[in-house]
């Protein structure tokens, strides 16, 4: 009976030996994983990205009275340095230059009153119709380290008849308030950023 137990065994011994000259284990690929494709989404997810303009194409005026607001991104320290107007077919620009950190983020609508953050105090601005530009990702300059805008208030352009003033206000919590007074009736505007230098740029139809 014992001799009958060690031939099973040896049996299964060599059973096993087999199994593992015969290369049992699973082989492994030799194809390359594949990497992870970046998302193409742009804005709000959901929503298609704007066209953009093929070189030398003209870039389209703005269209649309909407609201519109984008994130500063999180290390956004920005103080505004200049503040620059000039006049396009179809549209006038308005452009926040910026120093310091960080991309700007915003949110730019028509208002009915010109109030100041803070202090709540009505500003009169010039122009048939206000817009309010809120620049987010701001920082006071003696925390940029930027030395800030120091030019005219409101900041005009006779070339550019369609915008009344650009006023700039003060930084509060976070936030630089300006108003941009547009001459005629509300009109449609895209908001933008731009880089070397760093700028928040703002147009506005002329309709013509």
């Amino acid at each position: 009976m014992r001799t009958g137990r060690l031939l099973v065994v040896a049996a299964i011994l060599a059973a096993l030996a087999g199994c593992a000259d015969s290369g049992s284990t699973p082989p492994v690929s030799s194809s390359p994983m594949s990497p992870a494709v970046p998302s193409s989404e742009v804005g709000t997810p959901g929503l298609p990205a704007p066209p953009i303009p093929l070189p030398g194409e003209p870039v389209p005026a703005p269209d649309d009275t909407v609201p519109k607001q984008a994130e500063a991104s999180p290390d956004a320290m920005l103080t505004v340095t200049d503040i620059r107007l000039s006049r396009h077919a179809g549209f006038d620009r308005v452009e926040y230059y910026l120093g310091g950190p960080g991309t700007p983020g915003w949110s730019v609508w028509y208002t009915g009153r010109a109030v100041q953050d803070g202090s709540g105090r009505e500003l009169g601005v010039a122009g048939d119709s206000v817009l309010e530009v809120r620049i987010t990702g701001s920082a006071y300059p003696f925390d940029s380290g930027v030395s800030p805008y120091a030019g005219p208030d409101p900041a005009i352009d006779p070339a550019v008849p369609g915008i009344a003033g650009v006023y700039r206000t003060t930084v509060f919590e976070g936030i630089t308030q300006s108003f941009i007074g547009v001459s005629g009736d509300e009109r449609g505007f895209t908001v933008s950023t731009a880089t070397m230098p760093n700028r928040l740029v703002v147009d506005i139809a002329t309709g013509r």
